[in-house]
């Protein structure tokens, strides 16, 4: 979020439309879950470096290593502790 998110971005698809528009950083975001599709405020975001030669799944477990488990346990934390974002 913000580039490749909404409607018909999940999974793979959100990494093979990074890569197919040659991107140097992507990354993980985690935000509030509203009416609509990822438009719920962010509470974290992480970016981690695109490379050469990445495919889609090696893009994707780089992002899930450096990004995703590093900020959703973070996001718990402060949600746990009532702390400000």
């Amino acid at each position: 979020i913000p580039s490749f998110c909404g409607k018909g971005y999940y999974g793979l698809k959100v990494h093979e439309a990074a890569l197919k528009r040659g991107v140097k950083v992507s990354g993980a975001t985690v935000h509030i879950v509203d009416k609509g599709t990822d438009t719920g405020p962010i509470l974290m975001q992480k970016a981690v470096e695109v490379l050469e030669g990445d495919t889609p799944e090696v893009l994707q477990k780089r992002i899930m290593e450096q990004a995703e488990w590093v900020i959703l346990p973070a996001v718990i934390d402060k949600i746990a502790n009532n702390e400000k974002f």
